[in-house]
Formats: C-alpha cells, structure tokens, sequence
C-alpha cells in the first residue's frame, strides 16, 4: 500500500499525525504531480523546439494565441473544481456514495460545457489572432492552431476532470504517469504531423489535440472503474446543495482563471506592439519559465487533496499545521528551481530557437524572472490549499488586485520604455506582490481556524 493512502487513511480515522508523518505524506503525494508536470513541461519545451524550426514566424503564430488557450482552459476549470473540491471533502468525512455520486455529476457537467465552449471557441478561432494585433504573415496560422485547439477542448476538459478527481481521492501517481505518457504521445504525433506530413502548426495542434484525446479516456476509464473511492454503482443525483455548493466553490475558480487568462490576453497584446521576435521570445521564455514553477503546482495538487480531506474529516487544527508545512515545502522547491532555472537559462533558449537575437532576448528574461519564484511559489501552493476547503472566492479576489491593478499598468508603462524587458520587470514586481498577498490570507484563515477548532 502506498505511504500516501495509509497517512490518507490515518487522518479520515482522526488518528495522531506527526510532523514527520505530514511531511511525508505530503511528499509521498506531491513527488508524483512534480515529476509529471515538470515531465509536461521537458515535452512542451521540446514540442515548442520542433515548432521552432519552422522559423520565428511559426513560433510566433503559436504564442500570438497561446494566452487566448489559457484563458479557454482556465475558463472551464471551474466547472471541475466545484465537483471535484465537495467529492475530496466527502471523501475525508467518510462518504463513498457520495463521493462517487459527486464524481459522475461532475463528468456530465464537463462535457456539457466542453460541447458549449467548443462550439464558441470554433465560431471565434479565426478572428482572435487579428483581434490581438497579429501579423499578417502569422495570423492565418494562429488561427487554425486555435481552431484545432477548440476542438479538442472537451477532451482536455475530461482529461482535466479525470486528475482533479484522482487526485482529490488520494491519488497522485496514475495521472502523474499518465500525463507523462500523454507527452510522450505529443512529441511523437508531432513528429508524424508536423515533419512527416508537413503540415506546420496545424500538425503541431494536431499532434497536441490526439495525444489528449487518447489519454483523457484512459484517464475516466480508470476514475470511474479502479479508483477504490471512485468506482462502482451509483444513482446520478443532483440535488439543490450540491449544485449550489459546485457553483460557489467553481465560479470564483472560473473568474479567477478568466482574470488571468484575460490578462495574458491583454499582456500578449502588450508584447505584439513590439513584433514579432519579442513575441517569439515573449512565447519561448513563458514556456521555459513553467519548466521552473511545476513543483509549485505539484505541491499545490497535494494541498487540494490533503487539505479537502482533512476540511471533510473536521480537523482544523491539522488543517492549520499542514497549510503550513506545504506551503514552506513549495517555497523551498521553487526557490531551488528558480536558482536552476537561473543558471540554465541560456541552455533553454538555444533548445527552442536557433535565431541569437531571440535566445539572447529570452535568457534575460528568464534570469530577470528567476528572482520571483519564491514568492510565485507561495501563491500557486496557497491558492491549491484554499481550493481544498472550498475557499475560491478569495483567491480570485487577490488575483484581480494583483493582476490587474499591479502588472498590466505597470507592464504598460514600463515596455514604452524599456521594450519587452521592461514589461517582465512588471510581471516580477507582480508575482511578489502577490505571493505576500496570498500569504496574508493564509495567515488570516488559519488563524480563524484555531480559533473555532479551540
């Protein structure tokens, strides 16, 4: 049996957890949604160098509408977090019909949106690109790398409803291989489309959209017939609670990624004033730069999970010592990884684009951003810790005061003078401001958790 599933399993009992047991139990979870994500990122590097030979114009049509894809994505998480946030709790309060009956909710709630957002993003795939000040020589291609993308969005969707349930009961290992695997799919259905067949970006949305498709159906399949919490027969119920709990847990999710996503938007049409190598290199240093902040979000997928079930077990002060602990292991990692990230950076860039003047471009931005890790850090595993007791609302507030009211003016004002370096010195300023934001909510709801558990 996994160490994972015993600690799991001590705390839904109420039974005695020391430091050295949470932090192994945070570990033995988080280790598997770190290696994963930072395996995404290793493959999404590489697909982006494969791209990358194409040309600067072919990366530039990708990461002209890359925000928009972000947005999309963001946009429909929060149809799964307020299904998969009440299926964790009712897992740490002991109740597996409900569990299972919360899981099954949720996956016909995701791919009634998924349909719905699918048929928007189609409708709107081809004008987005021009919208965003694109080119003309990338638009075209921008906006059939959009359309590809749309299409395949009710599979990212499952693929996304399947690993937040998994997770939430525990399970961190099987999705963490299976979005190893999904990689993998990616590069060599990338290397089909896009050099065999000679279809460019198009082949490289191609390549992407067939990797989710097939690893999203293993992923439900495994959710709904092996997950010990999860499987077996059950009566879909929805009641007036459960829905009305799903909306008000996932609609501050949705609007926290909608202001984020929005704001890449914004940000995106910000960099293409300056053209298109900015873009390219704009594009190349984000996609280096997640390569730094996965095991925030590893961390931050272990939270949701151990904090859900100990919200559902009624054990605030467990609760209390663990928000802690993890947060402290997730600053500790992204300090480390940004230290990496730092040194490698030129490495990075040359793996990416073959053009100087963007990877010299893309080097300094990454070594510029390397210096807000940490405090990036504290808010993606804090944002994961407040999502396991229900508490989205927050998180969407301060990512609107710190996004909005901090990075765009201030990215505004600094790229007229100082050009693409300028409008990344915001997004540092920005995500430090943040993560001492996002720490005073932790340290406020903590600390009334105390209170109430005394």
């Amino acid at each position: 049996m996994a160490a994972s599933t015993v600690y799991l399993s001590r705390l839904r009992e109420h039974q005695t957890l020391t430091a050295s047991d949470q932090r192994k139990m945070i570990l033995s979870l988080s280790w598997p949604a770190i290696l994963a994500q930072v395996s995404v990122t290793i493959m999404q590097l590489i697909d982006t160098s494969m791209v990358g030979q194409l040309g600067t114009n072919a990366s530039a049509a990708i990461g002209l509408v890359a925000s928009t894809t972000w947005l999309i994505s963001g946009l429909s998480s929060g149809f799964v977090f307020g299904f998969s946030v009440q299926t964790a709790q009712a897992i740490g309060a002991r109740q597996t019909d409900l569990a299972r009956n919360l899981c099954r909710q949720g996956l016909l709630i995701v791919l009634f949106a998924g349909m719905i957002l699918m048929l928007l993003g189609v409708c709107l795939s081809t004008g987005i690109p021009l919208w965003l000040g694109g080119e003309e020589a990338i638009v075209e291609d921008a906006g059939l790398y959009l359309m590809v993308f749309c299409f395949t969005l009710p599979f990212s969707m499952l693929n996304n409803w399947a690993v937040q349930m998994l997770q939430g009961a525990g399970d961190t290992r099987v999705p963490g291989i299976a979005q190893i695997v999904m990689c993998l799919l990616d590069v060599c259905f990338n290397a089909l489309f896009i050099y065999q067949m000679q279809m460019g970006v198009m082949g490289a949305a191609l390549g992407t959209g067939a990797s989710v498709v097939i690893t999203s159906l293993f992923l439900v399949i495994w959710a709904l017939f092996c997950n010990p919490f999860l499987k077996g027969k059950t009566r879909i119920h929805f009641t007036k609670t459960n829905l009305s709990r799903a909306v008000r847990i996932g609609l501050p999710v949705s609007v926290e990624q909608a202001i984020s996503g929005s704001s890449y938007v914004a940000f995106t049409r910000i960099i293409a004033s300056l053209g298109t190598a900015a873009l390219a290199a704009n594009s190349f240093a984000t996609t280096a730069e997640s390569l730094c902040y996965q095991p925030g979000y590893g961390c931050a997928s272990a939270a949701t999970a151990i904090i859900g079930q100990c919200t559902g077990a009624d054990r605030p002060d467990l609760t209390h010592e663990i928000s802690w602990r993890i947060t402290r292991i997730g600053v500790f990692m992204m300090t480390l990884s940004g230290i990496g990230m730092f040194v490698i950076a030129p490495w990075l860039m040359a793996l990416m684009t073959p053009v100087q003047e963007v990877q010299q471009m893309g080097t300094a931005l990454l070594r510029l951003e390397a210096f807000s890790e940490p405090m990036f850090g504290a808010s993606i595993v804090i944002n994961g810790i407040l999502r396991g007791k229900g508490d989205t609302l927050w998180p969407s507030i301060l990512n609107f005061a710190s996004i909005w009211m901090v990075r765009i003016p201030l990215a505004a004002l600094l790229s007229a003078h100082f050009g693409l370096f300028g409008a990344w010195v915001a997004m540092g300023i920005e995500l430090n401001f943040r993560g001492l934001i996002f720490l005073w909510r932790l340290h406020y709801s903590t600390r009334k958790e105390s209170k109430a558990g005394a």
